[in-house]
């Protein structure tokens, strides 16, 4: 990359990286907080000032438009700049970041060079991809692919009680702004695993995305005196949960065969006093598998131990599954193309899987897709060390520019 356009970039990615910012390093930018707000409007500007059109759809996608030729179809690139609490900068981020830049070189390299480009270029910024304040994640894409209803989104409340559509409304980011399905779909991420730092590849090409299962578990017990109450007559429901946790983890690490992530996230614990045994625990549980098999056996190794937790704690346990999905590939024309620029561009890069969830993995569904990966240093994620190199941050712009490069000619539709 050209030494000026690679300072913009870095100097563009530690402006964006103040909003939100923590004593730790990191970033606390949920979804629709004043530092989502102060992040958004950043970027409306600076899109604006590098000469797109900045619209908001309902459920409060940001979208830059670059128009070559009037009335083609666009071709969509970008990903979220909302994070996880106390969390770093580069998930989500870096992508929107890494969408504008090269979506803006495709501009100058077509204004230099002259023509028009058969499909038309805009950039993304999805709302509340991670789902951390406002329930299920990929929420803006799901709306976006007709896979959540927008009175499920807008209704959904965090932890205050405070709807999304209300926090939305307060920032001004709910528009009217329709943008059709896309002719194509490209996103870039940091990896948030160690494989390609350990294989010391620079770009991976995802090829597939990991099944899933999620549920809501409701532990419910009595409320009770923590001092006065003698143990054989106490419903503990924080016990009951305890005991699901440590079990479900147990049985993921004992266990052979096809690899099993399973997690248990979000307590919430009624009346939550210090004095007194929990009536109520809420909490999130999350099973990932390549091998759908193997998420089968996880589910019903849940409620294996469920049972055996309502039995020693003396609760009532409710199990609802939230969302789930199989092994997916992406695009495999998609995949192939991401091959042809790489090996073009000489980097060092190799196929791989995708564990996390992406707004991308909505958006292959409806429209062919190229999701590229970044490598994160020790695979941390979520956490304000998470850190992907200068060198590794710049090649994936330029990968990403010789990727839109091809997507706004065409080459795969």
């Amino acid at each position: 990359m050209h030494t000026a356009t690679a300072t913009d970039f870095l100097s563009d990615f530690q402006t964006m990286s103040t909003f939100g910012a923590t004593s730790g390093g990191g970033v606390d930018r949920q979804a629709a907080t004043d530092a989502d707000a102060q992040a958004r409007l950043w970027l409306k500007s600076w899109l604006e000032d590098h000469g797109f059109q900045v619209h908001f759809d309902a459920i409060g996608n940001q979208f830059g438009l670059l128009e070559f030729t009037p009335g083609a179809p666009y071709v969509l690139v970008g990903s979220h700049m909302d994070s996880q609490p106390l969390a770093g900068r580069f998930d989500g981020s870096y992508g929107v970041l890494s969408a504008a830049h090269a979506a803006k070189r495709i501009k100058d390299e077509v204004e230099l060079n002259g023509g028009h480009p058969p499909l038309n270029l805009a950039v993304v910024n999805w709302f509340n991809e991670e789902g951390s304040r406002f329930t299920p994640s990929m929420m803006g894409s799901g709306v976006f692919t007709g896979k959540l209803s927008i009175d499920a989104a807008y209704n959904a409340k965090d932890l205050s009680g405070i709807r999304a559509k209300d926090e939305l409304e307060r920032h001004g980011f709910i528009g009217s702004f329709q943008m059709p399905t896309p002719a194509a779909y490209a996103e870039i991420h940091v990896e948030q695993g160690r494989s390609m730092e350990n294989a010391q590849i620079t770009i991976g090409l995802v090829a597939e995305t990991w099944g899933a299962k999620k549920f809501q578990v409701t532990v419910k017990g009595e409320q009770a005196h923590t001092g006065s109450t003698l143990l054989v007559d106490r419903r503990d429901a924080l016990f009951g949960a305890a005991i699901i946790i440590s079990e479900l983890r147990r049985y993921a690490e004992s266990r052979s065969g096809a690899p099993l992530q399973a997690s248990v996230s979000t307590m919430e614990v009624l009346p939550n006093s210090p004095v007194t045994v929990a009536r109520e625990v809420k909490m999130n549980l999350d099973l990932r598998s390549p091998d759908w098999d193997t998420l089968q056996d996880g589910f019903h190794a849940v409620e294996a131990i469920i049972k055996g937790a309502e039995s020693e704690a003396k609760v009532k346990v409710d199990l609802k599954l939230t969302h789930e999905w199989k092994l997916s590939p992406y695009t495999p024309e998609g995949v192939e193309l991401a091959d042809s620029v790489a090996s073009e561009l000489g980097m060092r890069y190799q196929r791989v899987q995708t564990v996390a969830g992406h707004d991308s993995t909505n958006m292959k569904d409806v429209t062919p897709t190229v999701m590229l990966f970044v490598p994160s240093v020790e695979g941390i994620s979520h956490n304000e060390a998470e850190l992907t190199s200068d060198e590794d941050m710049l090649a994936g712009v330029e990968m990403m520019t010789g990727t839109l490069r091809r997507l706004v000619q065409g080459d795969l539709n």
